[in-house]
């Protein structure tokens, strides 16, 4: 047995069961234990969408996804993906090869620091040195990788190292963390904030959609009746059709939305943390709204977010002390969220039948509605549609939207649906890319052809990179410097053997979305697409909007 053997056997004890990546000549022994072992690897185009596809498997499962890179440009390529699972509270474990440590004649050829570079993008980096301690530094990166709040971690190993012999190892057993619950003080304080309160509301952020927490929270809502609303990562914690839903944070401020935001004396802030774009701004004036942050870690506080009480502990078991301690109080008052929801409700369904081509926005959201049954999934690239989706696209059941709003990255909608895809394979996915977040990482069509998986792959083209354009628009600058030329997406896709169609009316987008999941198989659809309403309904019709007296 050598180190790569050792090492592979930690990560199968650690349940492994699928590695993504892009081997190098410094991984050769890694491989070798690898093709011994009973983990598959699969075989990615690029770093970055193995990075992606890996955290993508965190998100789904809460265990560490785990991808594989050379080093220099191969352990490069793993940093957005380190930075798109750190942010995003994703567990990912990313292992890249070194050159010989301990003697070399390569001189400094393709070294860089790489343990150094990953330091400020991870929980934890490390290179292996002592074949010795290969279980429990492995053992040590899934703990940290996995515990509240996870992100990515990383390990180097050098090739001489890989390759070094090492008697038989035990590997380390995986010890149960029971998070602590919060404090009964800080419960009773919250409770009577709660009570206090007139107007309270819950805001569900991104630590409620992990670990079955929705449970906790359908219940804190059936014993209060205290409406919420959800950020972006939040959302589908709690189904939108749920009668004490709002809607939606997809804007920051001035949405519909935030009339009742503003009108609420109190927010249980609940599994949200600053690193995802603020749903809304505090302020420090007399009387404004107070915070109680509600969360597995204490509040990190900028100058937008700076709760009055923290509660801090497990989220699912804090939720279910406050409902049952708390009840329903007489004197809450719920008649303006009430109508402030009906009018979100009737908002984000306007141009729903909207027949124009290229297809508006409102439109193209409310087709894949219909398309995709209760428990498909989206997965989101980044642009402008991502406001569109995360407003106006209703979710019934947790993770059906896969979406970024942390890191915010190009080019993770097709990795993290090719993920999503494999992990689920008799559920209906579809990527939702924009043609500047498409060509970022396209190669991995020929991934997901190779995996024959089912799948469907929107490319909304408007030959530009949409989002700066409009906010270039909004600021009244010229047109300038984000236009581009794509290819023929039909005849692109064909070349890696998937199927292309071009969607040549807007009437054409249901029938023909429903024919490609009949079908089976990679499907790439290219669909023209009209922003024009950005500015009008996202910007001017919100400016002029008077909240609900």
């Amino acid at each position: 047995m050598n180190a790569s053997d050792l090492f592979v056997k930690a990560l199968e004890n650690e349940g492994v069961t699928h590695i993504y990546g892009v081997p190098g000549e410094e991984n050769l022994a890694f491989l070798e234990a690898l093709r011994k072992s009973r983990i598959q690897l699969i075989l990615t185009r690029h770093e970055q969408g193995a990075a992606f596809m890996a955290a993508t498997y965190g998100r789904l499962t809460g265990k560490a996804g785990v991808c594989l890179s050379t080093l220099g440009p191969g352990a490069t390529n793993f940093v957005t993906g380190a930075a798109y699972a750190q942010l995003g509270g994703m567990p990912l474990l990313m292992i890249t090869g070194q050159k010989p440590i301990k003697k070399s004649k390569q001189g400094q050829f393709q070294i860089i620091d790489v343990v150094r570079m990953m330091e400020p993008l991870t929980k934890y980096t490390r290179q292996i040195v002592n074949v010795g301690m290969v279980p429990s530094v492995v053992r040590e990166a899934f703990r940290l990788a996995q515990e509240e709040r996870p992100g990515a971690v990383h390990l180097e190993l050098p090739e001489d190292v890989a390759l070094e012999p090492v008697d038989e190892h035990t590997v380390f057993n995986i010890s149960t963390c029971l998070r602590g619950d919060a404090n009964e003080r800080a419960i009773d304080n919250a409770v009577a904030m709660i009570k206090e309160a007139v107007r309270p509301l819950l805001l569900l952020g991104a630590g409620t959609n992990r670990k079955r927490i929705w449970e906790s929270v359908s219940h804190f809502l059936d014993q209060t009746g205290i409406p919420f609303f959800n950020t972006q990562l939040g959302k589908g914690v709690v189904g939108d059709d749920h009668p004490l839903f709002l809607g939606t944070a997809a804007l920051s401020d001035g949405d519909y939305l935030h009339c009742a935001i503003d009108r609420a004396d109190l927010i249980l802030n609940v599994g949200h943390d600053v690193v995802e774009k603020p749903p809304f701004f505090m302020l420090h004036d007399e009387g404004a709204t107070r915070v109680i942050h509600i969360n597995f870690k204490s509040a990190v506080v900028d100058n937008v977010y700076f709760p009055q009480l923290e509660v801090v502990g497990d989220i699912a078991n804090t939720i279910r002390r406050l409902a049952d301690k708390a009840g329903k109080t007489e004197t809450h008052d719920f008649d303006y969220y009430m109508r402030v929801r009906e009018q979100i409700q009737e908002h984000i369904r306007i141009g729903e039948d909207d027949r124009s081509f290229p297809v508006k926005p409102q439109r193209l959201v409310w087709d894949v509605r219909k398309v995709m049954p209760e428990d498909g999934i989206i997965a989101l690239d980044n642009g402008v549609y991502k406001i569109w989706f995360a407003r106006n696209y209703p979710t019934t059941q947790p993770n059906t939207v896969l979406l970024d709003n942390a890191l915010a990255t190009m080019g993770a909608g097709l990795p993290s649906a090719i993920e999503a895809t494999r992990f689920y394979p008799h559920r209906r996915v579809m990527a939702v890319c924009g043609d500047g977040g498409f060509m970022m990482n396209s190669q991995e069509l020929e991934t997901a052809v190779r995996l024959k998986l089912n799948l469907v792959v929107l490319i909304l083209r408007d030959n530009a990179y949409g989002m700066i354009r409009w906010k270039q628009y909004d600021m009244g600058l010229p047109d300038f410097g984000l236009e581009f030329g794509n290819p023929d997406f039909v005849t692109y896709a064909k070349s890696y053997g998937a199927h292309g169609h071009r969607v040549e009316s807007t009437d054409m987008i249901v029938p023909l979305l429903t024919q490609c999941y009949a079908d089976g198989g990679v499907h790439v659809v290219e669909i023209p697409v009209d922003y024009s309403e950005n500015q009008k309904v996202l910007v001017d019709e919100l400016q002029a909007k008077v909240c609900l007296l």
